[in-house]
């Protein structure tokens, strides 16, 4: 925890007779970064964005927003959040900009005309067209949702699978205006994805949820850290490799795979250094390769199961 978290949960937990959705949930989005929530359909993410805003209430645990409590000030928090959990009941027969109209003068908005141009050019949706909502790509229609949740300039957004069900092209172009809103709009976002490699892109911090359980918390630099990194070696004569390994560089950690093949685990030796010291003793090197794991590798290493995907 740090004092100046926008979000912050303490034991948050949501059960459905016996079935537990979320359980014991302490979770923290720091200001200015983007959360990316990570883990398989069904594992608590909706559950928990709900009960953050306040449309399910939680079991057991606390929710605070700004450092307010909810729901109990929820008039205070909510005006200064934008979410898209579900998809918003847009007319099909309307356009954009005509959509967001109606939605402006729900909310009271004090310039709506400027509000909706600046949201749609956010997301680089044209503010005067004449294609109605209906003939909209899925891609245009995500962006037209997450215009309406951030058109009243919130300072925060929480957003569920934003990205679920986008092609290539789609998926790229809604990464990189949430990328944007956070850089240069100065938003704080947390967002929601089964889609490892998505998150991987696009996340300063990650939180990976596996049955409504938590597993980890913590910048992606510091997963990433984490994360396996190996050198591996086919040479003449492993064993010879090895004892050289150790001999001259002072490498504790070799594994033999079979007699030509060698692995050194971590990232403190020079590939280079340990080939010119194999050359040099006379063994042929005919591999030098690095391999780290992958996001996906991590998160089937923590949740102790398959792949998300």
């Amino acid at each position: 925890m740090q004092l100046n978290d926008l979000i912050e949960t303490n034991g948050l937990t949501k059960r459905y007779g016996e079935q537990h959705s979320v359980e014991n949930l302490s979770l923290h989005v720091r200001p200015g970064r983007i959360y990316g929530l990570l883990g398989r359909n069904g594992a608590g993410k909706t559950t928990t964005m709900r009960m953050l805003l306040g449309l399910t209430a939680p079991s057991a645990g606390t929710v605070r927003i700004f450092g307010q409590a909810m729901p109990a000030r929820a008039r205070q928090v909510l005006p200064r959040v934008g979410s898209l959990i579900e998809a918003p009941g847009f007319y099909p027969n309307l356009t954009g900009s005509e959509n967001l109209r109606i939605f402006a003068r729900l909310r009271r908005l004090p310039q709506p005309e400027r509000s909706i141009r600046t949201a749609l050019e956010m997301v680089s949706l044209p503010y005067r067209d004449k294609k109605l909502f209906s003939q909209y790509s899925l891609g245009m229609k995500q962006r037209l949702a997450i215009a309406l949740a951030i058109m009243h300039d919130p300072e925060l957004l929480i957003l569920d699978e934003p990205i679920n069900g986008l092609d290539p092209i789609g998926i790229a172009e809604v990464r990189d205006f949430i990328r944007r809103l956070c850089d240069e709009r100065g938003k704080t976002i947390l967002i929601s994805s089964h889609i490892l490699s998505e998150i991987a892109l696009l996340a300063d911090d990650i939180g990976i949820i596996d049955h409504g359980v938590l597993l980890e918390e913590e910048s992606l630099e510091e997963l990433e850290a984490k994360n396996g990194r190996y050198l591996q070696f086919v040479v003449s004569d492993a064993r010879a490799a090895a004892r050289l390994l150790h001999d001259r560089l002072g490498v504790r950690q070799v594994q033999l795979a079979d007699a030509h093949t060698l692995t050194v685990p971590g990232r403190a030796l020079d590939a280079g250094a340990a080939v010119q010291t194999f050359v040099q003793a006379g063994l042929t090197v005919q591999d030098a390769h690095l391999y780290e794991d992958t996001l996906e590798d991590y998160f089937k290493r923590v949740t102790g199961g398959e792949g998300i995907g």
